[in-house]
Order: structure tokens, then C-alpha cells, then sequence
């Protein structure tokens, strides 16, 4: 019976490693190689051949003597110096000249390369494969797995970690870091991770208390303070609330630690981020319950009692975590890390800064404003929850280069730097949407703007069509909602004009923004200004996208398929909506539509349904018009096509098509689709990219007629 045990030392040691697994290398060999004797029912280990595979120079770095301790184990050392090559060399070296079938074959290991030995190595009809590992190999339905912890009878420490993120984030900003959220995240896990299996992970934060955390970046360099508890928690770190202040998320912290480790299952090892001496009545009685504590702090900020305290184990956050310095971003530019090119432009709170600043400038009608008004201006407007985390705000977007500082008689005095894109794009974004309202109020005679009114509009603003900018529906919210935040705009609920009992949202500019705040509607040639970009009396050209001409060829055939076969006179524009729906990538729809009305292709009214006790809004294909002509005269084409293909019974796919048609690649792809979902062509089930003809659906029987006719 031959059987062969083959580990990856080199993955074996560093997972063990990460487990924080204290394990007598001698011992860890020794049990390996019985324990699969035991299994593949040898006599003895002798008759087992026991392969330890590794790149011996990387594995010394791990344990100098591993290599001769594994050999005195009974193990033969086979060394390959690119892991990519590892499975390859296995082979060549006991595979190869011996191609007898095994009877047993057994692996240590989690990599894919010495996995796909499975495929490779010759084996009996009824052998058997084992892999003891972290987690099960993919595709392991004929495989014996079994955790490698099981095999080996080895348990690891388990630990419970709370986080006093506000502490620790107003920390780091104070020695000058600059907090990347995701290396922060990434850095606490991993650090835990090392010191054995996690249990809970929590941090506690005044989570959506506006102002309350330092500005936090991720990797791409947007600030994103107001994300920071969603992405502790796709993390799997708890964000537990507590209230502001102090104290607050001391006594939280105190409490849970104190009750979890009172249970029989509680943690091995409790891990406490923070850097305040309140918790020495909790380390005390941790230490009464044999519990190991470990203090997470940041330098310069923990306190020395703790730092002196001989029964606590101290690590620094700020040597694990490789957080930047402000320092080193002063003078580099957005695209050098603040800002990413195509990245969403999103608010923060430099966004909150510049917008607060311009409100105050402008109602002091002064060039620039001192430090402590702006300070100020920010407490009052509740950008921040103190003066302190105001002045700590305003001198980290001086290092950033957002604001430029100035001492003159005794006093600081702050200045955005206008080139600087956060400021420019803050500022970009604001006008467009404070001016979209105004726009709308002047034009309409209305004293409220709809929400979602809005939002359309905004959307079609060609000022922000940049990158970054204007990216979907999700961000022209956040936008909106950040000037209403701000004081720009307010946000109001009120009764629906046709249903009273439902509150719809909708948009005014706020009455006490400073006179030259507020934005001028834009006239054009003298006349009344337009809120539309379609409007006829703009004298720029607009260049429709290829995604709005695509889907208004898509309204017009699906109108007129509809009320055609119901004999209508009008489709729901809602339930048109749904049905496109899969081809509207945000606006898409609501352009189409707009451009078909501005065109005067399609038709948008009230109309009275049977079915409800109000109105429903609906949409009509003007006959008369030359642009639906023209989209019907193609989809006619299209179809007098594929009845070609069907009478003389030549397959109907894109090839074909393309030959009868002499269409372009998008524009076959854009007819085969709408002939699909219009229900004329259905894809042929198990065979891909070939059709079948609805020949008696109700539009082709009608192209079908009007040709026979002609």
C-alpha cells in the first residue's frame, strides 16, 4: 500500500503563525506523521513517505532549525525556490519516475498550487485524498477534509477587542497622522488576528453625531468620516453607539468588558484600544478572572500610569497601523492622494469647511475672516461639536493645503486656496444645485422645488458632467442633503397634491443666507431665465449621449407596440418605466423622455383611470412627428428583416442579421435587444446567440401586412 503525506512547511508556519499557535516544531512534525500513518492503516510510520516541501531559505526566517528538526521527524526536505513551481517540482521529483498509483494521498497545505497535485498525482480507482487545512479546498466533493486543528488536538487563544474609536482617532490626529480609514481597519483586525482566534471586535463612537470624529480618509483619499461605522461593520467590528463626551465611551467600554468577561465563554485574552487611565478598575478585576489584557494606545497620548504599569502588556497603535503623517502630504496635490481621479466626489467635512467659510465671508463682505471666526462659524452651524475639534479641523486643512494661513497684527487669518480641487469642485457643485433651485422658483413662479424634480435636473446639468461628478442619484442626494446640512438649502415634507394623506419632500433655498449668497437666476439674451437644459430658448447646442438615443428609440417602440395590440391611445409612463427599467442606467429614462417632449415626439398628459380614483401620468407617440416616424420606419426594417431570415428558413442569429440589414455592431446589438424585450425574438433555449421569430405576435403581423400590401 503506498501512501505519501506531503506539507507546505512554509505555509503551515506562517498560518500557525497568524493563529498565534505556540507550537514545539518536533512535536507539530511528529503528530502529523502518525497521525496519517494512523489514517491511511500503515503498520508504521515507516512505511508512510512524509515530504515537507519549502523554499528552506524564506522558512529559516521562521525557525532557523526547522529544516533538521522536521528531518529528525522522520520527514524528507525537498526545496524549491519559487512557490509557483512547487507542484511542478513535486511531480518531477517523485511522480514522474515512479507513475505507480497511490493508495493514499494526503496534504498539508491551503495554496492552490500544491492543491492541483490532487488533479495530477496518479491514483488508485479507490484512493483516497485527504486535506487538513484552515478552511476546505473548492471542488472538495470527493475529498476527506479535516481541520488542521482537529488533526493536531492544538486550540489557540481567543480574544475580544474594544475599541475607543473616538479616542483613538482624536489621538492620532493630534501626533499628526493622517487617519486612513481602511489601513486603520485593516491594521486593528490584523493585529488582533495575531494574537489568536477573534471573538468580538466593537468600537464605540458617537456614530452619526455630526462633527464628532476627526476627517478620515480612505485609500483612494476621499474623506469619509460619515462612512466610517458601515465600514466597521462589513468589517465585522461592531460600531457601538455612545453619547458625546468624555466619559461616555469609557463607561460603555467598562461596562461590556466587565459582563463579557463574567460569562463561561468569554475570551481568553481582552484587547482594550485606548489610551485613557479610567479602565484600571477593569484591568484589575480582568486580571482577577485570569484574563491577559493588552492596552492599544498611540504615543505622546497614553496615559503613564498605564505605560508604567507592569501587569499590562502596552503596544502603540501608530507602529502597527503605517499610518501617514500630515506633514508628509503638505504641497501634494489632490491627484497625488487626496482625490482620485474618477472616484465620486462625495461631501465631508473639508466640504463643510469651505461652504462655512464662503457663508461667512460673505455675509461679513471681507476678503478673508480670522481663524477663531471661522471657528466660530463652524460651532454655530454644529459642523463640529467643540471649539477644539474646529481649531483641529481648520489647521489640518491648512497641512493639506485646502486653506492657507496668514498672521498679520497679532491675529490668523484663513483663505481657501482656490485652486485646490476640493475647494474648486465644494464650490463647482454647490452653485450648480443652489442655482438649479433658484432657477426653478424664478421660471416656474413655484415657492418649492420637488425632490425628485430636482434630482433630475441636476442630473442633466452639463456644468458637472467632470469626472467625479454627477455620478447617479445616490450621489445628487448626498449632495442636496449636504447643503440643507449646511444651511443652503431647507427640506421640507408636505401633503401630495392628489393624495393629502402622503408627504412628499421637497426643496426651498434657505431665507437666511447673506444677500450676496444668494444665486441669480441666469437670463439668456435679456429673456426669462430657463430651469431646463432642453428649454428652446438656450443658445448652446446639446449633444444627446448614444445611452438617451438608444433608450428613446426604446420608449417610442414600446409606446407604440402598446397601445397599438390595446388599442390605447396612451401607455403609463410608470409602467413604461418598469419595463425599461434594465436599460436605464439612473436618468436615462427621464432624459429620453425629456428630449422626445422637447422633439415633440411623444406626448405627456393626465389621464383618467378606470382603475384608480386618481389621474395617472401617461405618455403617447405623436403620429404626426418626424422623429418617431423615423425610429418606426427602423424598427419596421428591422423586423421586414427577420421575416426575410424566417421564410427561407435561414438561421436567425447576429450574423445573419447583420448580412440582411448591413447594420453596425451597436446598432444590431440595440435592435436584437429590443426586438427581445419587446417579446418579437426569444433566444432559443441551449443554444446560445441563436432566436426564434414570434411570427404572430401582433407588430410583426402588422409590418407583415403593410409589406405584402406595398
Amino acid at each position: 500500500m503506498s501512501a505519501y503525506l506531503i506539507v507546505d512547511i512554509e505555509d503551515l508556519l506562517l498560518g500557525l503563525q497568524r493563529r498565534a499557535f505556540a507550537i514545539d516544531l518536533y512535536d507539530l512534525a511528529s503528530r502529523l506523521r502518525s497521525t496519517a500513518a494512523l489514517v491511511a492503516g500503515l503498520i508504521s510510520a515507516e512505511s508512510l513517505q512524509a515530504i515537507a516541501a519549502a523554499n528552506w531559505e524564506k522558512v529559516q526566517a521562521l525557525n532557523s532549525s526547522a529544516q533538521q528538526i522536521l528531518q529528525g521527524a522522520g520527514f524528507q526536505t525537498f526545496d524549491v525556490a519559487e512557490r509557483t513551481q512547487l507542484a511542478e517540482a513535486l511531480m518531477a521529483r517523485y511522480f514522474s519516475a515512479d507513475p505507480q498509483p497511490l493508495d493514499e494521498l494526503i496534504l498539508v497545505a491551503t495554496s492552490p498550487e500544491v492543491l492541483s497535485l490532487i488533479e495530477r498525482v496518479p491514483l488508485r480507482k479507490n484512493a483516497r485524498v485527504r486535506v487538513w487545512a484552515d478552511n476546505p479546498p473548492a471542488n472538495a466533493e470527493s475529498i476527506i477534509y479535516q481541520p488542521l486543528e482537529t488533526v493536531l488536538g492544538i486550540q489557540s487563544k481567543t480574544v475580544a477587542l474594544y475599541i475607543d474609536f473616538e479616542n483613538i482617532a482624536i489621538s492620532l490626529n493630534e501626533q499628526g497622522y493622517a487617519v486612513n480609514l481602511d489601513r486603520l481597519i485593516e491594521g486593528l483586525s490584523a493585529h488582533a488576528k495575531a494574537h489568536g482566534q477573534i471573538i468580538k471586535m466593537a468600537a464605540y463612537a458617537p456614530w452619526g453625531k455630526r462633527g464628532s470624529l476627526p476627517p478620515l480618509i480612505d485609500s483612494s483619499g476621499r474623506e469619509v468620516s460619515d462612512e466610517a461605522s458601515s465600514r466597521l461593520a462589513l468589517a465585522n467590528i461592531d460600531p457601538v453607539f455612545n453619547l458625546p463626551g468624555k466619559n461616555s465611551a469609557d463607561m460603555r467600554i467598562a461596562k461590556d468588558v466587565l459582563a463579557d468577561s463574567a460569562q463561561s465563554n468569554s475570551a481568553d485574552i481582552f484587547i482594550i484600544a485606548s489610551g485613557d487611565r479610567d479602565f484600571n478598575d477593569v484591568f484589575s478585576a480582568l486580571r482577577g478572572r485570569n484574563k491577559q489584557v493588552i492596552v492599544w494606545g498611540v504615543r505622546g497620548s497614553t496615559s503613564r500610569m498605564l505605560e508604567n504599569n507592569p501587569t499590562l502588556q502596552v503596544e502603540y497603535l501608530d507602529d502597527f497601523l503605517g499610518l501617514p503623517r500630515y506633514d508628509s502630504l503638505i504641497g501634494q496635490t489632490a491627484a497625488a492622494g487626496l482625490l482620485s481621479g474618477n472616484a465620486p466626489f462625495t461631501p465631508s467635512q473639508w466640504s463643510s469647511l469651505i461652504l462655512q467659510y464662503d457663508r461667512l465671508v460673505t455675509s461679513m463682505g471681507a476678503p478673508e475672516v480670522t481663524l477663531e471666526a471661522l471657528q466660530e462659524q463652524l460651532q454655530e452651524m454644529h459642523a463640529v461639536v467643540s471649539a477644539a475639534r474646529a481649531r483641529d479641523l481648520i489647521m489640518q486643512a491648512v497641512a493639506l493645503g485646502i486653506l492657507r494661513l496668514q498672521q498679520r497684527d497679532g491675529l490668523d487669518f484663513v483663505q481657501p486656496v482656490d485652486e485646490h480641487p476640493i475647494v474648486e469642485r465644494t464650490r463647482l457643485v454647490r452653485n450648480r444645485i443652489a442655482l438649479r433651485v433658484a432657477n426653478t422658483l424664478e421660471v416656474r413662479g413655484w415657492e418649492y422645488v420637488n425632490y425628485g424634480f430636482l434630482l433630475k435636473g441636476i442630473a442633466m446639468d452639463r456644468e458637472l458632467d467632470k469626472p467625479g461628478l454627477n455620478v447617479d442619484d445616490a450621489w445628487r442626494s448626498e449632495w442636496v442633503d449636504c447643503l440643507v446640512r449646511e444651511g443652503i438649502l431647507i427640506r421640507e415634507m408636505i401633503p401630495h397634491r392628489q393624495n393629502p394623506e402622503d408627504l412628499v419632500p421637497v426643496i426651498k433655498l434657505a431665507p437666511d443666507l447673506p444677500p450676496m449668497a444668494r444665486p441669480q437666476p441666469l437670463a439668456i439674451n435679456g429673456s426669462k431665465p430657463s430651469y431646463d437644459d432642453l428649454d428652446s430658448s438656450s443658445t448652446q447646442i446639446v449633444k444627446r449621449d448614444l445611452e438617451t438615443e438608444e433608450m428613446m428609440k426604446r420608449i417610442v417602440v414600446s409606446v407604440d407596440q402598446f397601445t397599438s395590440y390595446r388599442n390605447f391611445t396612451w401607455c403609463p409612463l410608470g409602467s413604461l418605466h418598469r419595463r425599461l427599467r434594465p436599460f436605464d442606467s439612473g436618468v436615462t429614462f427621464q432624459r429620453a423622455v425629456e428630449w422626445l417632449q422637447e422633439l415633440g415626439a411623444v406626448k405627456i398628459a393626465e389621464y383618467d383611470n378606470p382603475e384608480s380614483p386618481y389621474k395617472t401620468k401617461g405618455i403617447s407617440v405623436v403620429a404626426e412627428s418626424s422623429t418617431a416616424q423615423e425610429i418606426l420606419r427602423q424598427r419596421n426594417a428591422f423586423i421586414q428583416a427577420l421575416l426575410r431570415l424566417y421564410e427561407q428558413r435561414i438561421p436567425i442569429n447576429a450574423a445573419n442579421v447583420a448580412r440582411e440589414t448591413g447594420l453596425s455592431n451597436p446598432e444590431l446589438a440595440l435592435w436584437l435587444s429590443i426586438m427581445e424585450s419587446e417579446n418579437v425574438l426569444n433566444p432559443v433555449h441551449g443554444k446560445a446567440g441563436l432566436y426564434s421569430l414570434f411570427r404572430t405576435h401582433h407588430t410583426v403581423n402588422l409590418v407583415a401586412e403593410s409589406r405584402d400590401q406595398a
